[in-house]
C-alpha cells in the first residue's frame, strides 16, 4: 500500500519512523530516505542505526532550503534521492520505504510532481510506500490507500520554546 504523512503538526516523520520500527520488529528491512535533511544530529538517524533492518540515507544539506529559489546543490541532493528511491523499490530487499519528507520535496521545487508519482506507480505490490512532510498535493493524496493528516492544535514554539534534543530532533 501506500500511505502519505502530511498537516501542518508536528510527529510526521516521527509517525513514519514508527511504522520503520513496528516493519523491523518482524523482520522487514526498510529504508528511508530523507529529502532536505543533511544534519546527522537528528535521534531518529541514531535510533535507526540501533535497530536490525533500518536503514537511513539522507539526501540534503545541513542548512534549509530556500522555497522557490534552492540551490543547485538542494537539486542536486534530490536527485540522489530520488535515486535512492527508485534502486531501493527495484532492488528486492525491502519491504517498506519510506520518503521522509517528500511531500516538501516536491512543493519546493525539488522534485517533479510527475517523478514522485512514478515512484508510486512502479512500487512493487509488496513494498509499502510513505511519504512524509507537509503540503501533500492532491494528486498523490488521492494516489494514496493511506492518508493521516497530523494538524497542529497547539505547539511548545507558541510559548518560545525551542527545540528540544530527544523530542523535537
Amino acid at each position: 500500500m501506500f500511505q502519505v504523512y502530511t498537516g501542518d503538526g508536528k510527529g510526521k516523520t516521527t509517525a513514519a519512523f514508527g511504522l520503520a520500527l513496528r516493519a523491523a520488529g518482524h523482520g522487514w528491512e526498510v529504508k528511508i530516505i530523507q529529502f532536505m535533511k543533511g544534519d546527522p544530529c537528528y535521534g531518529e538517524i541514531a535510533g535507526a542505526a540501533q535497530v536490525k533492518g533500518i536503514e537511513v540515507v539522507q539526501t540534503g544539506l545541513p542548512t534549509f532550503v530556500e522555497r522557490g529559489n534552492p540551490s543547485k546543490e538542494d537539486l542536486s541532493e534530490a536527485q540522489r534521492g530520488l535515486a535512492e528511491a527508485r534502486a531501493a523499490l527495484a532492488s528486492g530487499r525491502y519491504r517498506m520505504v519510506i520518503l521522509d519528507e517528500m511531500n516538501v520535496a516536491v512543493d519546493y521545487g525539488l522534485v517533479r510532481l510527475e517523478d514522485a508519482l512514478a515512484l508510486v506507480e512502479s512500487c512493487p505490490r509488496e513494498v509499502e510506500l510513505v511519504f512524509t512532510g507537509r503540503g501533500a498535493k492532491k494528486a498523490v493524496l488521492d494516489r494514496a490507500d493511506l492518508v493521516s493528516e497530523v494538524r497542529e492544535v497547539k505547539h511548545p514554539y507558541q510559548k518560545g520554546i525551542v527545540s528540544r534534543v530527544g523530542v523535537d530532533y
